[in-house]
């Protein structure tokens, strides 16, 4: 596993996080299993939310991974706050509760990277610097950033905040990736020229925010995965012939196309399969060369103007 370093802090991480999303459900051995895999593999970084399961999806992992010191010391935890039924909330009280809530799930003193999950409408940025530094201050989270927001909602926060957001978590793919096609189609009248997120992608790279692309392997918002999937064939052919040119599997070559973009993304694997995330993992083996990458881009249905 080829590792790397997030700006702007201290932490050196895997490549591929694992994202903890899934094993809610998982039974004690399974969870056990899949989480001794990541660590087998080299991952180091695993991806939680305090919404994932309930709450329960922490718990599970923490009696999975038998949290303790040494073990904590060995590994970068993230989890995400702000999502409530039906609405967002980054306000003090509920921020902090929920940190509290995390730690206590995980069985651990700190987080290595809190970020705010989704943006908040109603957020007063005053209050979340305020909120961050009391964290901070606590040591109960070491670093800051967030997910899904686009670069004027990072602005503002950053504008109050004295922590600098080193992450933002984004959705990204190949059959989702409107924040690469935006500026390969500028100056065009196309659909694929619109930007819809204000040049994320850029804003990041010149900010050293690192992206961390969820769901890798969707088309859509959740519809489904396009691996193995008769509405993408010649993206699955492609990408077939590249697996079996570079002896991996199509999940590899998947992961493999995010990997390949120079702004050093660090994708979520959210499988609860150790043998898939085995497979995820040999992703980090393959370096596509540039025709291959804008041939699997072609073949996803994105246009070269």
């Amino acid at each position: 596993m080829k590792t790397q370093q997030i700006k702007n802090t201290d932490l050196t991480v895997s490549r591929i996080a694992l994202g903890c999303m899934r094993i809610a459900d998982s039974a004690p051995e399974k969870a056990e299993e899949l989480v001794r895999t990541a660590l087998e593999e080299g991952i180091n970084f695993f991806d939680h939310a305090d919404i994932y399961g309930g709450g329960r999806s922490e718990e599970v992992f923490s009696k999975a991974v038998h949290m303790n010191d040494d073990v904590r010391e060995k590994i970068v935890l993230q989890s995400k706050c702000g999502i409530r039924p039906q609405r967002y909330d980054f306000s003090k009280e509920h921020i902090l509760s929920s940190v509290d809530g995390i730690l206590k799930r995980l069985n651990t003193d700190y987080l290595d990277l809190l970020l705010l999950h989704r943006p908040d409408a109603l957020v007063e940025p005053e209050e979340v610097a305020e909120t961050f530094q009391i964290l901070q201050d606590s040591g109960k989270v070491k670093y800051f950033g967030v997910s899904n927001h686009n670069p004027m909602q990072i602005e503002l926060l950053q504008k109050y905040c004295s922590q600098k957001l080193v992450v933002n978590q984004l959705q990204f793919a190949i059959t989702h990736a409107g924040m690469v096609s935006n500026g390969i189609n500028v100056n065009m009248t196309t659909d694929a020229a619109n930007c819809r997120d204000g040049s994320i992608l850029d804003y990041c790279r010149l900010k050293d925010i690192t992206i961390q692309p969820w769901s890798p392997f969707q088309y859509g918002f959740f519809e489904g995965v396009f691996l193995d999937n008769e509405k993408f064939p010649e993206l699955n052919a492609v990408i077939d012939r590249l697996a079996e040119q570079y002896q991996v599997k199509n999940t590899a070559i998947a992961i493999a196309w995010i990997l390949r973009h120079p702004a050093k993304m660090q994708p979520i694997a959210g499988t609860t399969n150790p043998q898939r995330l085995k497979d995820i993992c040999r992703a980090c083996d393959v370096e596509l060369t540039r025709e291959e990458w804008y041939e699997i881009y072609r073949a996803a249905g994105n246009q070269i103007p």
